[in-house]
């Protein structure tokens, strides 16, 4: 268990968890020159470059719930400016969460605007499914896997996983 982390460490250390699980799956990663851009990295999938950003997420009290704050803060000579995350940010949004070294992406279009998203890893009690957001939708091998698979910036098909799973044989000349 990690303990008090500041927000600058927390977000160094998803980053490299979010490497880490693309790098365990074959996943080429790109990294920016610079820092404090709105991309934090790009994932080589499907013949894409796949902007990230990436975020640290944690467990709610219950522990059934990884929330994942997605407010972007940057310091100007006016001062801090607070905002959002869109499609002309990034592509995907990737999340780590450390209670459960688990790492997550969610595409821009799910969290576009939002503050905060999250990731249940169990079915609502109340049985409400409208609205929510299970956990392994997002999972990092699965997703991985689905933007493989997409042509024309839709999903066709589920994929794999992991995505070494399915057979790489050569097309007849």
């Amino acid at each position: 268990m990690l303990g008090p982390l500041d927000p600058n460490a927390k977000g160094n250390i998803a980053e490299q968890a979010i490497v880490f699980a693309a790098m365990k799956r074959g996943v080429p990663v790109l990294t920016p020159v610079g820092e404090h851009g709105r991309t934090d990295l790009a994932l080589d999938v499907g013949g894409r470059l796949w902007r990230v950003q990436c975020k640290w997420g944690h467990l709610n009290g219950n522990g059934d719930v990884v929330v994942v704050r997605l407010r972007a803060c940057r310091h100007t000579p006016q001062g801090y400016v607070h905002g959002t995350y869109d499609e002309q940010d990034a592509d995907l949004i990737g999340v780590y969460c450390s209670e459960l070294d688990r790492c997550f992406l969610i595409p821009i279009s799910r969290a576009a605007g939002m503050t905060c998203i999250h990731l249940r890893l169990v079915p609502a009690r109340n049985g409400q499914r409208a609205c929510t957001n299970l956990a392994t939708e997002f999972d990092f091998n699965g997703a991985i896997a689905q933007l493989g698979e997409r042509r024309h910036g839709m999903a066709e098909v589920v994929g794999s996983s992991p995505t070494s799973s399915t057979s790489q044989t050569p097309r007849p000349a």
